[in-house]
């Protein structure tokens, strides 16, 4: 027991020794965690696109005895310098996931915020492991897929953990929502996590393997891709129905209109993502096109998460009380 305060203590005296971060400062941090986290999806997509999933074939090395990439044969130098790019990447994401729990921890914020903050280099561990997976796996299209889906829930946390520096420490929680409009969207957040899954159910069946090595074929989805891009576009349709329906309920209730511009940007956000759908499909789905929809899946999924936290919000107990004296 004595050996494991130690560290934790060891750790707060070492922090203790940079200056104390402004709440600025902090923001502009989970800010950094947001757009590295949502990033290294969009380039990850740039690899699977260029077919250089598997330009450093193996992991945690590039090559074996190299952790950088090497003249080889057979595998061109363009496929090696972008999967090599993105791994380089994942530097950024480490470096914004540290200096989360740093500034977090050296403003003594509470512990909710704490946990948010510690949840992305944990989630950076998890990644890293499922793209070595992946790398080990000859580009295995579900083991693609999870790699995704785990981005998204991390982007998601990232939001949170920027909204949570943005509240007082000394607050109370309240919600902003009637229960049945907030179960409304904790619906649309279920029925966007079943987008995302078919989402990547398609990239598996499609014609984007990541690798187009003759001797070493990338195991693909055997599923007619046409039925389950009418599955997932079904799906959108109806994470859009409730979007909207969730618009109509609070406007009705008078909502903040903080609570409305978020509502605003995601209804957006997704019909530009159906669109976006929509020309990928009647265009053969050109790599570029690609690209820009795993941005735009980040995007509805950021945007959806910031609408769920703003449907509660944490306000200081002296306002609180006074509000109650008033009462």
């Amino acid at each position: 027991m004595p050996g494991r305060r130690l560290l934790p203590r060891l750790f707060v005296r070492l922090v203790d020794l940079l200056p104390e971060p402004s709440l600025r400062v902090q923001r502009i941090v989970a800010a950094a965690v947001i757009l590295t986290q949502g990033g290294i999806a969009v380039t990850g997509a740039i690899v699977r696109v260029t077919a250089s999933g598997l330009g450093c074939p193996t992991w945690p090395q590039c090559f074996p005895g190299s952790f950088t990439p090497v003249p080889h044969a057979e595998v061109p130098v363009i496929h090696q310098a972008v999967e090599f790019g993105n791994r380089l990447i994942t530097f950024l994401v480490v470096l914004t996931a540290a200096a989360a729990v740093i500034v977090v921890t050296r403003a003594r914020r509470r512990r909710e915020v704490l946990i948010y903050a510690w949840l992305m280099p944990a989630s950076t561990v998890l990644q890293a492991v499922i793209g070595g997976i992946t790398v080990l796996t000859g580009l295995l299209w579900w083991t693609v897929a999870v790699h995704l889906l785990a981005s998204m829930l991390v982007v998601w946390l990232s939001v949170l953990l920027f909204v949570k520096i943005g509240q007082p420490d000394a607050g109370e929680t309240r919600e902003r929502a009637p229960r049945a409009l907030r179960r409304l969207t904790a619906l649309s957040a279920l029925t966007l996590s079943a987008v995302l899954i078919t989402g990547t159910m398609v990239t598996g069946a499609g014609p984007h393997a990541g690798d187009k090595s003759i001797d070493r074929p990338v195991p693909r989805l055997e599923v007619e891709i046409t039925t389950l891009v009418h599955l997932h576009s079904s799906l959108l349709v109806a994470y859009l129905a409730l979007v909207v329906g969730l618009g109509f309920g609070l406007v009705a209730t008078h909502a903040a209109p903080q609570v409305m511009r978020r509502l605003r940007v995601l209804v957006v956000l997704v019909a530009a993502q159906g669109l976006l759908g929509a020309v990928q499909f009647a265009t053969g789905v050109p790599e570029v096109l690609v690209a820009f929809h795993v941005a735009g899946a980040a995007a509805c999924t950021a945007a959806t998460a910031a609408l769920w936290a703003a449907l509660s919000e944490r306000t200081l107990r002296e306002r609180t009380e006074a509000a109650l004296v008033e009462s």
